[in-house]
């Protein structure tokens, strides 16, 4: 496939996880709350290894160990927090439902977010494919309990199940106009600075939103399981590492 194929195909799978949402009807609420944090662990994991074992080095080697790469590996981290101050959104969402008009704040929130991860994903498309399947594969793995959260909140809010489904799924098709957007510009601009940013967004969301969410069980058990699951995430990023 083509460059342009690949970003094109992972944008619009990425957007259909937003219809993964429909679980939460899905699931009773015990057993929701059982299996949200293990994914989330998971994801915390595979944005840490992804962005530290895999985009950092590649831009490294893309554009040399310069003061510049770690530069936009901190403009990446800095955007995140930005985004999150002012639309006072968590992708787990643990505080959101304090703030005002709620339904249509998570998918603005959602909608900056999903361009951003489009605009570096397919950044890391274009430096090399190998690299782009293992950052999509990082930011999937986030996506998932992140739209959980997003349409039980919008259901909690009110909406029904097919307009949250549908708005949620528009929300998420910005991760696609990203893509789009970042290999209409890449013939004109140097685009390899979205490694480092993209792995600064990854490191942002997994230590200021994801992890913070595993730390609140007093359980022995839980504890060990949620560490497993983090460790399992780091891992598998480790293999491909090892393996490519």
């Amino acid at each position: 496939m083509t460059t342009l194929a690949w970003i094109t195909v992972g944008g619009i799978v990425m957007s259909v996880l937003a219809l993964s949402g429909s679980l939460t009807l899905l699931l009773p609420k015990r057993s929701f709350d059982r299996v949200v944090p293990l994914l989330v662990a998971l994801a915390a994991g595979t944005l840490i290894g992804g962005a530290l074992l895999h985009m950092l080095p590649e831009a490294v080697d893309a554009m040399g160990n310069e003061l510049e790469v770690y530069l936009w590996l901190v403009g990446g981290f800095l955007s995140f927090f930005v985004l999150e101050q002012f639309l006072h959104w968590h992708h787990c969402h643990r505080a959101v439902a304090e703030h005002g008009p709620l339904g249509y704040l998570i998918l603005v929130a959602d909608g900056a977010h999903n361009f951003i991860g489009g605009l570096a994903v397919a950044g890391a498309f274009l430096v090399d494919i190998r690299v782009g399947v293992v950052t999509w594969i990082a930011a999937a793995a986030h996506e998932v309990p992140q739209e959980l959260g997003d349409f039980g909140i919008l259901i909690h809010a009110g909406w029904s199940r097919s307009r949250a489904l549908l708005f949620n799924f528009a929300s998420a098709l910005t991760f696609l106009l990203g893509g789009w957007v970042a290999y209409a510009v890449a013939g004109r601009f140097e685009v390899t600075w979205l490694l480092p940013f993209a792995a600064g967004n990854f490191v942002y969301i997994a230590a200021a939103d994801l992890i913070p969410e595993l730390t609140g069980y007093p359980e022995a058990a839980r504890k060990a399981l949620l560490s497993g699951m983090f460790v399992l995430g780091l891992g598998l990023l480790v293999v491909v590492a090892v393996v490519l």
